[in-house]
Order: structure tokens, then sequence, then C-alpha cells
């Protein structure tokens, strides 16, 4: 649904107003003046997957615009994995003169999804297709910990609707960008019983304006500044899971938020081919929370661990206020030098600092539930045990210093794109979940490290044969935790390669293949118990172009069928018998058709 992805790594962000760790995305939208005409397409496969969608594009005098549809529908690979989702966008652009642009935005999406959830490793390579049944009960002791999905019918169900403007303005060598938007969310998560039903309901409104200085001879702004502002607004009731039913309510907050970011940066030119980028960035964030449930206790349920489908007696726990109002604040500098030596090629080093304030999923969760119990209610068969529902962490905010270098180039038939780069984090905010996968809350890690490798090239060995290859390292650490000592965090993937061939048989058909390969075993959790096996995916994918309005392609994901875990839950402790993995799909086979008018 993006016509470009614009992808701004570590310092770079700032330009967007973002000043986090890692990077900032830019979805550029397609116009009526950048796809003209009318495309449809329709397709289906495997797992009950069936996609259509369609767009059309126009231009006349100073006005363009653009309306999309997309629909897909899916039965899944799981036993319980359906999904659907339908989107509409559009966009129409009027030209205000020579040199004022402006451009509305509008969108609505509508989405619904099982979730299967995890299952343990010996269940993952039995059987990849099942859903968990929760904890068993041998001789008193519960073993194969996690949710019981087949039970409790974890599910997702949200819509949206976005609305917005841009305006740019260009006076000779002077930019100046104003954006607005707002989005409705309406997002019910019905969770596993240790957390419960979450109902919200709210909008968010942003603000940016942008000045740039650009001489027409400047491949960089030579001074440009932003202000973003965004706030936010929503009602989220929680309830009871009842055997995946909305049962009763034990939870209502009124959740506020708002961040502002300036930005201002230069491009200096300082020798010949050299520039200097010095920047700096400020943030300023608040995050309020007004508890609106005013009953003197919060009603808790509970299954019996060895009959998980029979209710125990209902109980209850004491009401404990979990308001609470954050501010946070911080200042962000940053320093690159970029060398280009020619017009191919790209060479830059970077220090920097960033600032991430906790979002409310960080400052409020559901605590002390287990796989049979609710929030507030830890140890089943009695009621008189309880505890708090909700965690409210007093949390920093994560900052990091971050050195960063690259080279981009090509040369002839081959172009790469090396990256490397080094945090010190402080307070790097880590959601941590027990062995059951219920929530703990978060915290604040007291020093982490990140030290990466992004490696690209791409290799035209013939006119109709090229390739592609990507490469990701990542170490991610704890440094000297008292409970963690050095250990990896958990979750981090220390290897990924991606590499694809096609190859233009014919000046109308296409043939690609491609290996999804993780090549080393990755931590589930923080203290390095446990482990995802490596795997290997491979992909086949053809396309034919039947004339100058219609073309059909069909694909072979998996091609071997493998059997492996597409990702893991994130916990801190994790048992060897622990339902923490999420199976990827077997192999699928899927076609379709497109038309372009």
């Amino acid at each position: 649904q993006a016509e470009a992805i614009e992808v701004y790594r570590g310092y770079m962000a700032n330009r967007l107003g973002a000043t986090v760790l890692s990077g900032a995305i830019n979805f550029v939208s397609p116009t009526g003046s950048s796809q003209p005409g009318v495309q449809m397409s329709v397709s289906g496969g495997s797992f009950g997957q069936i996609n259509s969608s369609a767009q059309i594009g126009t231009k006349k005098d100073n006005v363009d615009a653009f309306l999309q549809f997309d629909t897909t529908r899916r039965d899944g690979f799981r036993d319980y994995n359906a999904s659907d989702r339908t989107s509409l966008n559009a966009n129409v652009g009027i030209a205000l003169s020579e040199n004022v642009k402006t451009r509305f935005f509008l969108g609505y999406t509508d989405l619904g999804f099982d979730v299967a959830g995890p299952i343990n490793k010996d269940a993952l390579f039995a059987n990849p297709r099942q859903t968990a049944t929760g904890p068993t009960v041998v001789n008193g002791v519960a073993i194969n910990p996690g949710p019981n999905a087949v039970r409790d019918k974890p599910r997702r169900d949200a819509s949206q609707f976005m609305i917005g403007n841009r305006t740019t303005a260009t006076f000779d060598a002077h930019l100046i960008d104003i954006a607005l938007g707002y989005t409705y969310t309406d997002d019910t998560f019905r969770f596993p019983i240790s957390s419960g039903v979450r109902a919200t309901k709210g909008g968010d409104f942003t603000g940016l304006v942008r000045y740039a200085y650009n001489p027409a001879d400047a491949l960089l702004p030579l001074f440009e500044t932003t202000a973003q502002y965004s706030v936010g607004s929503a009602d989220r009731d929680y309830y009871l899971n009842q055997s995946g039913m909305t049962g009763a309510q034990f939870g209502s907050n009124r959740l506020d938020a708002q961040t502002l970011s300036l930005f201002a940066g230069a491009n200096v030119p300082v020798w010949q081919q050299w520039t200097v980028s010095p920047a700096i960035s400020y943030a300023y964030a608040t995050r309020d929370n007004d508890d609106l449930y005013t009953a003197a206790t919060r009603p808790t349920i509970a299954y019996n661990p060895s009959r998980p489908n029979v209710l125990l007696p209902n109980g209850a726990v004491p009401t404990q206020n979990n308001s609470y109002a954050r501010s946070y604040s911080g200042w962000n500098p940053s320093l690159a030098l970029s060398y280009r030596p020619d017009a191919t090629q790209t060479f830059f080093i970077a220090g920097s600092h960033s600032f991430e304030p906790p979002t409310h999923d960080d400052l409020i969760a559901t605590i002390n539930g287990t796989p049979n119990s609710s929030p507030g209610r830890p140890t089943p068969p009695s009621p008189a045990l309880a505890a708090a529902a909700f965690a409210t962490p007093n949390l920093s905010a994560q900052t990091a210093v971050t050195v960063e270098g690259g080279w981009r180039g090509r040369a002839d038939r081959f172009s790469w794109d090396v990256v490397t780069y080094y945090s010190w984090i402080d307070n790097e905010l880590l959601n941590l979940r027990d062995v059951t996968g219920a929530s703990l809350g978060a915290i604040n890690a007291d020093r982490t490290t990140h030290f990466g490798i992004e490696l690209g090239a791409g290799m035209k060995f013939t006119d109709r044969l090229s390739g592609r290859l990507a490469y990701t390292y990542q170490d991610f650490r704890f440094v000297d935790d008292p409970l963690r000592g050095n250990n990896r965090l958990g979750g981090a993937v220390p290897h990924l390669i991606y590499a694809q061939l096609q190859l233009q048989a014919t000046d109308a058909w296409m043939m690609q293949g491609a290996v999804r390969w993780s090549p080393a075993k990755v931590a589930v959790d923080n203290m390095n118990t446990l482990y995802a096996d490596p795997y290997a995916v491979v992909d086949l994918r053809s396309e034919y172009r039947i004339n100058k309005t219609f073309r059909v392609f069909g694909e072979i994901t998996n091609l071997f069928d493998k059997t492996y875990a597409a990702t893991t839950l994130v916990v801190d402790q994790a048992r060897p018998d622990q339902a923490a993995f999420l199976p990827g799909d077997g192999r699928g086979f899927y076609a379709g058709i497109k038309a372009s008018f």
C-alpha cells in the first residue's frame, strides 16, 4: 500500500521528529499522479487464503486523486488461526500554485485475527498446527506451562480511521512543510485469562512543521528544523475472559499522552567532498492515567488446574488505585561526518544520543494471573490469597549513546551497503513475562549494550540474472546485571540472512527463488536457558505477463515444508517444557492474476 518506504537509520531519525533508538520509517503514499490508471488483483491459495485489491489513480489539470481498496481473509495454518482484513485508502492532491501544493488523506482499516498462541518445543515438532491447552497437572505438579488458547480463545478485533493533510510550499531554496493528522482507533484484544479482555477506544492528533534551506546544488539541506507534537487520549476498559466470552469488568482507565519533539540540524560542506552534520533535538512527554473504576473490589475467576474447563468459586480482590502522572524530557545531540568521493559512494560516521519515554503499555499492566486464573488471583483454589490486579511501575525513560558508521556504493554491476553500530543503553525498557507467558509488567534494565552489523549487496550477473543478499548480526546484552550477568537479551536474533536470485527468462516470464535463514539458535529468555532452533526456509515465485493488461503469478512458500518457530515469546526465565514457540507456516501454494488498465 506504499509507493516507497524510506528508512532513516540511527541519528537520521531525528529529521522526522523521532528521538528513539534505531531509526524511523516513512511510508510514501501512491498518488493519482505517480500511479494513474486502474489496477486490480485477485489471488488465493493454501490455508484458505483469499486476497483481492483494486486501485484507481487519475489527474486532471492541477488536481489528482487516488483510491485504493484491499481485502484479505485466511483460515490459517494452525487449528485456531483465522484472520481477515479490509482497508480503504484515498488521497487528493491540489496544486494551489506553482510553489504551493496540498494533499488530503483518508484511510480506514478493519481487521480481526485469532491468536493461536505459543506451544512448547516438543509440540512444535510433533504437530505445529496444534493450539496449546495450557498446563497439565501430573501427580500434583503442573507441566507444560503456557496459556490455554483452546479454552480462552485469544483474539484481536480493531478498526482504525485516519484523516490528514500535508501542505508543502517551496520558494527558491526554502521549503516549508505543514502536516496534520488525526487517527481514531477502536481496539478489543481478548488475551488469555491471565490478562483478560482489554477494550480501548481513543484518538490521536499529530501536527508537524518543517523548514529546510536546500539550495539546488546541495545534496542535503544546509539547514533544517522540525517541530512535531502528538496528543492523544483513550478510554480503556478491562474485563474477565471467561472461556472466550467477555465477563465482568474489573478495571477502567482514562489514558492521556502527549509528546513534543523539536529538531534542528545542518549539513555543512567543509572540504571538497566532506560534510559535517551537527544536530540537536529535544523531547518532552507526559503520560497520565486516571483510574475510573469505582467498585470496592475487582472480581476474579479461576479454573480448576486439574480440570481446566471447570470454574472454581468466583473471588474478588480489594481495589487499589492505579492512577499516575509521569513526565519525561531529554536533549539529544548528534554529530556526523560524511565523505562522498564520487556520485556512487558515500562513507559516514556518527555519534548520537537517543531518548525514549515509556508508553502506557509499559506503565500499566495486568499482573498476578495464571493460565487458569484472572489478574489478582495467583493461587486459584484460595480466593483469600489475593494480590494486586495491576502494576504501574515508575519507569525511567530509556536513553542511549550510539556510534555508527557505514559505506554505501555501487560499481558496474555490483552494489553494497554496510553499516555497523554500538549502543550503550541506560534504563532499557523491557516487558517481562513469567514461565506461563503471563505479564510481570515492565522494568528498566540497568545497563545494556546493542552491537550490530547490517550488510546488503546486489549483483547483476547477466542482463537477465540478478541476486540480492541481506545479512543482519545482533549482539544485545545485559551488562553486569545482578540476575542476568552479561547474558544476551531474549528474543534478539543473532544472525539473519536473506538471499534472492531472480531470472528474467524471457521478456514476459520472471522466476525468483529466495532463502530466509536463521543459522544460530535464539535465546527465548533473558536467563539464556531455552533456545529456538536454527532454520532455513526456501520460497519460489514466478510471474508471467500475458499481455499489456494481464499478468499471472504463482508462489510456493516453505518449499521443503520445514517445521520451525517463526518467532517466540520473550520471557525472563524459561522452563524446558514452556509454551514459548510460535510455528511458522508449512508449505503453501498461491496463485493470482493482476490487471492494469
